[in-house]
């Protein structure tokens, strides 16, 4: 089974939801985790809601600082957004290190519905990187 971690500075929505997408669409083959440069207190109740209307299962989900993941061996650890990729710690146990620059939608200024839409459109990014980047990769199967 290949090993995953995702990387972001707070660990509250795009490193949440490419764990879970990871965990849904990779069943059986791929251990996804998450963890945050920064730890905020919870993660982003719309990610959470994204994630259930795609049909990931969120209860396990919560914010770790992606310290006590160091020393772990990971076959790939993706860094989501340009912060935590400027002060990620360095993971010697790692066969392969990745960066995907994706916005951060809790940072969206609109209505309830726009933020909504906001993290729709980064989960479905998020989904396609995690497929054509992991899932579908011949490089890293």
């Amino acid at each position: 089974m290949k090993r995953v971690l995702f990387i972001c500075s707070g660990n509250s929505a795009r490193s949440q939801m490419a764990e879970a997408l990871l965990g849904l669409l990779g069943t059986g083959k791929y251990e996804a985790y998450s963890a945050g440069t920064q730890v905020a207190p919870e993660v982003n109740p719309l990610a959470l809601e994204v994630l259930r209307e795609r049909g990931a299962d969120v209860r396990k989900l919560h914010t770790k600082k992606v310290t006590i993941f160091v020393d772990q061996s990971f076959d790939l650890v993706v860094t989501v957004c340009d912060k935590a990729r400027q002060v990620c710690p360095f993971f010697p146990n790692a066969k392969r290190m990745e960066h995907w620059s994706i916005d951060d939608p809790a940072m969206f200024e609109g209505s309830d519905d726009e933020k909504l839409q906001k993290f729709r459109e980064t989960r479905n990014e998020i989904e396609r990187l995690v497929k054509e980047r992991i899932l579908e990769s011949a490089t890293f199967r």
